[in-house]
């Protein structure tokens, strides 16, 4: 019961943001502090200002899957554009699942049923402050901030390596947000795209680790965009799954 009507809240707390998983292991990185690693950083920053002027052209549709501990609670759709600020407008598609409903039997009467409901709200508005905070944390690191990326050039906190393909080049970087972070940008040399991003964090501590994941596609016309992504609350066991079709120019 707590789990489902947690769930109810997750939808509207979600934006098109970018969202990571594990950080993938590099070999020979080159040293940080390269003109090449500058050159795939301007990359990232035209080539992103670019297709998210693109995508204001647009209209697609988003499903979100929400899981808690394993368990699949929820599946919402969405018709999603660009609104005139630059942040996705989603429209809702049909009905969701909707939250179980607690019998009179559950409630162990009249006034174990006040009792339990009470205890209910409690877990509720804890899983929905949860979802809150770690939303918040996916937009301080989605998209990546130009300064902040400016910042760990700076300090010497990005390496380059191969990626998992001859086409393909991986910037790590490292206590991009917090201490010890890590924030892996997969980036397609030919097109100067991103293709993937992957987020190792936490929250207020690294035992409440988050994890976060995007995958990209491209349109017809080389627009860059989010095809998937995943996000993650490892230790309340939350998994939102998202994924992105049907692109239709408005």
């Amino acid at each position: 019961m707590i789990r489902n009507e947690f769930t109810k809240y997750v939808p509207f707390l979600l934006g098109s943001f970018a969202l990571f998983g594990p950080l993938t292991v590099l070999q020979s990185p080159v040293v940080a502090q390269s003109p090449e690693i500058q050159q795939r950083l301007a990359d990232i920053k035209e080539n992103s200002a670019k297709s998210k002027e693109n995508l204001a052209a647009y209209t697609w549709n988003e499903q979100d899957t929400i899981s808690l501990k394993g368990e699949v609670k929820k599946q919402e759709s969405f018709q999603v554009r660009m609104g005139a600020d630059g942040k996705p407008v989603k429209t809702p598609l049909g009905a969701g699942q909707a939250p179980a409903q607690q019998s009179q039997a559950d409630s162990g009467g009249r006034r174990g049923g006040r009792l339990k409901e009470h205890v209910v709200e409690q877990k509720k508005e804890e899983f929905k402050e949860y979802a809150e905070k770690i939303v918040a944390l996916a937009h301080s690191y989605a998209p990546p901030d130009p300064e902040k990326l400016k910042a760990a050039y700076a300090a010497g906190n990005i390496k380059m390596g191969p990626g998992a393909s001859p086409d393909q080049v991986q910037l790590v970087i490292t206590s991009y947000l917090k201490p010890n972070d890590s924030m892996t940008l997969t980036l397609n040399k030919a097109q100067k795209a991103l293709q993937s991003v992957q987020i190792a964090s936490y929250m207020d501590s690294p035992s409440d680790a988050v994890k976060l994941a995007v995958q990209f596609g491209k349109l017809e016309d080389s627009t860059n965009h989010i095809s998937a992504m995943t996000l993650e609350g490892v230790s309340k066991q939350l998994k939102v799954d998202v994924q992105n079709s049907n692109y239709k120019k408005m």
